[in-house]
Order: structure tokens, then C-alpha cells, then sequence
């Protein structure tokens, strides 16, 4: 009798603690995967309000909008800005939860330093397809599908450079580091170095969760419901490999995506590189808090190792 209860009560706790560890699998991917995203209007007047997007000068200059495919079987939307009469380009990637708008104010900036720019949103975000976020994993094939796009229509002699924020600074550190490092510039704004550190981090902010346990059983959820590993997440290990020059950005006062990561990701990077933090700012908000400083970080960086490379390169090939 004692031990038909032993079982009955044993066969009850591994059906609760089973059910309770699904639901909280399911629990924690359904963020991971469905993250809240910001609504598309809000996004629009706030950078209106902030005088980040000028309205006249977006329906004033010259730009196609295009749909691109997606290895991942969908269309990525972007829009091709071409204010001036150059073939130079920068692809802007932004980050979770926002939208193409989002990058309109880098749009302006690379116009001043001499560069149309490619602006697109990411799957599940703005009008481009796909179902989940998986902050960098699937995003890297739909960026090298824009940038075989846009290089096929600037060629191989301009100068092509990414420019990513946030996940679209981890995506763009992926894309060049472990699929193709096919532009001739990196930036990475407050990309994160290792998605499962970064998934600790938020779970240890926000709960009294101090244990790596709930990253492992999101994981398990994560490889059965969106078919990758939050390990396989590793801009820091993808950094490594990228030859081409990376300005890192990133502010101090950023408790989301700690500066610590990009200072990781500076020390790995072989070959060409600056660092730049800022004093001010919260995440993801360098730009936004030091705009003058910002842009002139860029254009110091741009003529260290990128001009003046591609005029070496102009010499040498006409001698």
C-alpha cells in the first residue's frame, strides 16, 4: 500500500514538474520568438517629433523600393535612398523591435559623408515576412540576400559598407563572419557578443532567476520550435573571421546590452578595427544623445581605413 502511494505520489511530482517545465519552455520561447514588437506608426512619429525624419526630403529624393527573396522564403522590403550621384552604398540594419524608419537618421548621416543607403526591415518586422525573431540566426541569409542585391546593382568598385544597431549590428557581425565578408566596412552599434549571455543577462534583470538553468530549457524549446540553438547565436566567435575593417560603437551607459560585449568583440577582431564608446546614451542611443560626435567618429573611421584604402587601391591599379 505504501509504495502505491510512493509511486502514485512520485508519478504525480515528474507529471507536474513536466508539465510546469513545458509551460515555461513555451513561456519563454513565445517572448524569444513573438517578441513584443513597437508599432510601426509610434515609430514613425517619434522620429518625426525627435526631427530624426525629414518628410519633404524622404518624398524628394531619388529611391526605389524593392522586394528581395529570402532564402528563408519570404520578401524582404527595402528601399533604395539615392540622394546622390554615386554608386557608394551603406545597408543599414536595425534593431528588435524597430523598423526601416529607425535607420532613416544613418540615411542622413552617410548622405553627408558621401553615401546612398540601402534601409530594409528585418523578417517579422515593418512589412518584410518571416514568422519569429531569432536575432541574427535567420536574419544573416536575408542580409546577404540585400547585400548580393545592392552589389549587383552599385558592382564591385564602390564602396559598400553595413551598418548595424543593435540585433541588426549582431546579424551584420554573423553575415560577415561566418557566411560572406562581402563589404568593404563594418559597424556595429551595441551588438551583443554571445546570444545565451545575452539571454542570462535579461533573465537575471528582470527575475530573481540567478541560474543558467532557464537558458538551457529555452534552448530545448528553441531547437524544437524554431530549429537553431541559442549557441549557434555567436557574433563574438563570427567576429574572428572578418577581415574587412569594424568600427565598434557602444555607450556606457547601456544596462541592456552591456558594453563589456562589444569590448569582447574589439579584442577578438584581427586586422583593421576602432572602438568608440560614449559616455551618454542608453541602449542603443549613441547616435540619438551625441549625433556631432557620432557622425564625426564615422567619418574619422571611414578615412583611416576606408578611403584612403580605396585610393591606395585606385594608385596602384593605375600603375
Amino acid at each position: 500500500m505504501k509504495r502505491g502511494k510512493v509511486f502514485l505520489f512520485s508519478s504525480i511530482f515528474t507529471t507536474a514538474l513536466s508539465a510546469a517545465t513545458t509551460v515555461f519552455g513555451i513561456f519563454v520561447t513565445n517572448k524569444l520568438m513573438y517578441i513584443k514588437k513597437k508599432d510601426d506608426r509610434f515609430i514613425y512619429d517619434r522620429e518625426i517629433k525627435a526631427q530624426r525624419f525629414d518628410e519633404a526630403w524622404y518624398k524628394n529624393c531619388r529611391k526605389e523600393e524593392m522586394l528581395i527573396d529570402s532564402p528563408n522564403s519570404y520578401q524582404v522590403k527595402g528601399v533604395f535612398l539615392q540622394p546622390l550621384d554615386t554608386k557608394n552604398t551603406v545597408i543599414i540594419s536595425h534593431g528588435v523591435t524597430e523598423n526601416k524608419m529607425n535607420s532613416m537618421k544613418y540615411a542622413r548621416m552617410y548622405e553627408r559623408l558621401g553615401f546612398n543607403t540601402f534601409v530594409f526591415d528585418h523578417r517579422r518586422h515593418g512589412e518584410s515576412g518571416g514568422k519569429t525573431t531569432s536575432y541574427g540566426h535567420y536574419e544573416k541569409f536575408d542580409l546577404q540576400a540585400v547585400v548580393q542585391t545592392v552589389r549587383s546593382i552599385i558592382g564591385d568598385d564602390a564602396i559598400l559598407g553595413i551598418h548595424g544597431e543593435s540585433m541588426g549590428a549582431a546579424t551584420t557581425l554573423l553575415y560577415a563572419g561566418s557566411i560572406e565578408d562581402n563589404a568593404d566596412f563594418y559597424i556595429a552599434d551595441c551588438a551583443f557578443s554571445d546570444f545565451s549571455k545575452q539571454v542570462s543577462h535579461v533573465i537575471k534583470k528582470s527575475t530573481v532567476l540567478r541560474t543558467q538553468l532557464p537558458v538551457h530549457l529555452a534552448n530545448i524549446f528553441l531547437r524544437i520550435r524554431d530549429g537553431y540553438s541559442i549557441w549557434d547565436v555567436s557574433p563574438k566567435e563570427a567576429v574572428s573571421n572578418i577581415e574587412s575593417p569594424i568600427l565598434f560603437v557602444h555607450s556606457l551607459q547601456d544596462d541592456f546590452i552591456l558594453p563589456e560585449m562589444s569590448e569582447e568583440m574589439y579584442e577578438v577582431k584581427k586586422g583593421p578595427k576602432m572602438f568608440k564608446k560614449f559616455e551618454k546614451g542608453a541602449h542603443a542611443q549613441s547616435f540619438n544623445d551625441n549625433p556631432v560626435e557620432y557622425e564625426q567618429t564615422v567619418k574619422e573611421f571611414l578615412e583611416k581605413y576606408v578611403f584612403n584604402q580605396a585610393n591606395l587601391q585606385s594608385v596602384g591599379e593605375e600603375t
